[in-house]
């Protein structure tokens, strides 16, 4: 087998041995844990609280909408640091600043987007 394949073998002996250890965790769990339902053990647990009424609840939709807004930011600040370490090497700078640019322009349209709508108001 060539040195090109070794890395690949690796990885995948990697990947078995994981799949295995969590297969024989998972049975070992089974096995050996006590197995006694009552009535109590089968309720739904709300944090030591006697669950009352029906599962269903109104939450504001505009809790998710600025969890959603913050995940777009993350992934750009996530995005942004690698670029500035390219954007720094010879030969990359104007490939990578154009790519950046239409990155961050997709950002703003969608940004605003959302202002427009008034999704960003707190009332």
């Amino acid at each position: 087998m060539p040195d090109y394949f070794h890395g690949y073998s690796v990885v995948g002996l990697v990947a078995v041995v994981g799949v295995l250890f969590v297969a024989v965790a998972f049975t070992a769990g089974r096995l050996l844990r006590p197995v006694a339902p009552t009535p109590e053990k089968l309720l739904t647990y709300e944090c030591g609280v006697d669950p009352v009424g029906e599962g269903w609840a109104h939450t504001q939709v505009r809790y998710y909408v600025y969890a959603f807004l913050y995940v777009i930011f993350a992934v750009d600040s996530v995005f942004l640091f690698p670029w500035a370490t390219v954007f720094a090497a010879p030969g990359f700078g104007g490939i990578t600043l154009v790519e950046m640019f239409v990155f961050l322009g997709f950002l703003t349209v969608g940004l605003l987007y959302a202002w427009k709508k008034g999704v960003l108001e707190w009332t």
